[in-house]
């Protein structure tokens, strides 16, 4: 079980896999009020960068299931570098329909909402674990510009427009299925440049010691075309939040 390749390349070398800094991510943990021992729970956990901060800055427990087994040993030694590996653990897995033995107080999955099959199913799902009054966290992109044309959306990666709302029209979709937005934390474009730009870098030296892999195309060609893509589409029309919700 494993995340496409070209993922476990480009995000190698990242701690966080969206565009929230490691400020936004203590930002985030301080605007959730986090009192020592609540259990968070965290589905398409990556390299674990949320939850072992948050145990060492806050005093939480946590579970992470990712697909990446790169991902989630990167999570296992950032647990063990900060001191926290004794409250939190992380489990290479598939969290599409995880449910946790024991209710967590906060639930999230930041950027990875199609384990649930979309924002809808992925609340649910998370509801499953947790606990009466607790908060879920979901992390998803929006249109900071709305595109005008389906190529546009194409080039954000997107399968069209109508793939992302504006931010009001996000955060009014949230209350359409019964949940207050009780706080939000939104990527700024400094976040993205860190999150894009690291991917160059990162498979510029993958080439360099990868020239005889027969994935060495794919990875050359994704390098030529993503800083124009990124620089003419995402970062325009863009954005990304990670918002806290508690069901009315």
């Amino acid at each position: 079980m494993d995340i496409p390749r070209i993922f476990t390349i480009t995000e190698s070398a990242h701690r966080i896999h969206n565009p929230l800094t490691p400020e936004k991510y203590a930002t985030l943990g301080a605007a959730l009020r986090l009192e020592p021992g609540t259990r968070v729970l965290d589905l398409g956990s990556g390299s674990g960068e949320m939850l072992c901060t948050w145990a060492r800055d806050h005093g939480i427990t946590g579970t992470g299931i990712d697909m990446s087994p790169l991902f989630t040993e990167q999570a296992r030694r950032r647990a063990q570098e900060l001191g926290v590996a004794a409250r939190v653990r992380f489990i290479h897995g598939d969290a599409t329909g995880y449910v946790a033995e024991e209710k967590a107080g906060v639930a999230a999955c930041l950027g990875a909402t199609w384990i649930g099959g979309g924002v809808a199913g992925t609340l649910g799902l998370l509801t499953k674990s947790l606990q009466p009054g607790g908060i879920i966290l979901i992390g998803e992109p929006y249109w900071r510009k709305v595109p005008r044309a389906e190529d546009v959306a194409r080039g954000c990666l997107a399968h069209a427009v109508s793939d992302f709302l504006p931010l009001p029209n996000l955060i009014a979709s949230f209350g359409d299925l019964n949940y207050d937005v009780v706080e939000m934390v939104l990527a700024d474009r400094e976040g993205w440049d860190r999150y894009e730009a690291a991917k160059w870098f990162t498979m510029r030296r993958w080439l360099e010691a990868n020239r005889g892999d027969d994935y060495a195309k794919e990875v050359r060609d994704t390098l030529t075309r993503e800083p124009h893509r990124y620089a003419a589409y995402t970062r325009e029309y863009l954005g990304w939040g990670a918002f806290a919700l508690m069901a009315r």
